[in-house]
Formats: C-alpha cells, structure tokens, sequence
C-alpha cells in the first residue's frame, strides 16, 4: 500500500480516536472532574512510558511488522485494550441503574466499538498486517468489556467511584497515541489540507455516531 494510504489511514484513525477520547472526557467530568484529569495524566504518562521502553527494541517484531511499525502496532492494540476495561465497568455500572439503561449502555457500547474497531485496522492494514489478522486484534481489544462488566455489576458500589478515572485513563492514552504518532505519521505523508480534511471527517462522524447513541 501507499504511503498516502498509510497517511490517510492515520488521520482517519486519529479523528475516530481524539472523538472516542472527547466522550470519554465528557462522560467523565460529568461523574468526577478530578479523578478523569487524574486518570487522564496517568494515562498519557502511562502509554508515553511504554512507548519509549517498546521504542528501545530494534528487533521488534509484531505478526509480520518490524521496527517501527511494529512498534505502532503495539501501542494502538494496547490503548485500545485499555480502554475496554473502562468501558467494560461502564457496561457493568449501568445495570445497577436497571435493565433497560444497562441494555442501552451494551447495545450502544457495541455499536460504538464498530469504528474503534476500524481505527485500529486503519493503522495495522497499511502496514503490513493482513486484513483477516488485523480483524482479529479489532476483536481482541474489546475482549475486556464482558470480562469486566460482570464483576462491576456484581459490585456496582465498588467500581462506580473509579469509573471517572477509568475514562480519564483510556483517553489520555489515546490522545497521547494520536498526537504523538498518529498525526505525525499522517502530516508527513499528506498534504495539509487533505490531512485536515481526513482528520476532521473521520471525528465528526465518530461524533455524530455517538451522538447518536447517546441522545435518548
């Protein structure tokens, strides 16, 4: 593939993750403004660090990516398994609000995990990886969500207080992914204004898809 493709791809990737980071903001500060800009700082300090401990492998592989792109690799399917975790408590959380808000929450997580699915194939395809392996890491990162939410609807009262911080926590981490190597990457292999145009279509119709899903 062509390194407008790989450049297209991450900028369609980044605005599909900087719109999911911007709910989970949101979503946050409305349940603990302290604890999401808390998790969030943990969060961006957190994949930073992995991504420089990662960064001293020359020989890094990851399926048949090397070096570098390996290296991308790693870090999108890591961010993105962190984040289901937290959507996984909220998942779990909503059922203790009824079975009605709970089933909204799972049906709308769902949906929501069709275009994070998307992102990270956006930036494992072009690279390398091939499609029917890239689907199975897109289905590999939301493996948490059903491990997670049963323990949190069990013990509602337990996870609700770190709910926030879980938020803040998967996006800082994908804001820290987007700005410090996807946007990068794209900037370098587009011209600005089909960066820009790429960036801002892909965010807001992650936007208008959440919108969507939320508005009840």
């Amino acid at each position: 593939m062509s390194r407008r493709w790989v450049g297209i791809s991450n900028a369609a990737a980044a605005g599909f993750m900087l719109s999911a980071s911007g709910a989970l903001l949101l979503e946050g500060l409305v349940r603990g403004p302290v604890r999401v800009i808390a998790g969030a700082a943990v969060g961006m300090i957190f994949i930073a660090a992995t991504g420089r401990v990662v960064g001293r492998y020359d020989h890094l592989r990851f399926g048949q990516l090397q070096a570098a792109d390996a290296k991308k690799a790693i870090l999108i399917v890591a961010v993105m398994t962190v984040h289901s975790f937290s959507e996984g408590v909220g998942v779990g959380v909503s059922y203790g609000g009824g079975t009605a808000l709970g089933v909204f929450i799972t049906l709308a997580i769902a949906i929501h995990n069709i275009p994070e699915g998307l992102a990270i194939s956006l930036v494992l395809v072009p690279r390398g990886t091939p499609v029917l392996a890239a689907a199975g890491w897109s289905v590999f990162t939301s493996l948490p969500q059903p491990l997670v939410a049963a323990p949190a609807y069990l013990f509602v009262e337990t996870f609700r207080p770190i709910l926030p911080a879980g938020f803040g926590f998967a996006a800082g981490a994908m804001i820290w992914l987007v700005f410090a190597e996807l946007i990068p990457d794209a900037r370098a292999e587009m011209r600005p204004r089909a960066f820009t145009a790429w960036l801002g279509g892909s965010f807001v119709g992650m936007s208008l898809l959440q919108f969507a899903l939320l508005a009840r």
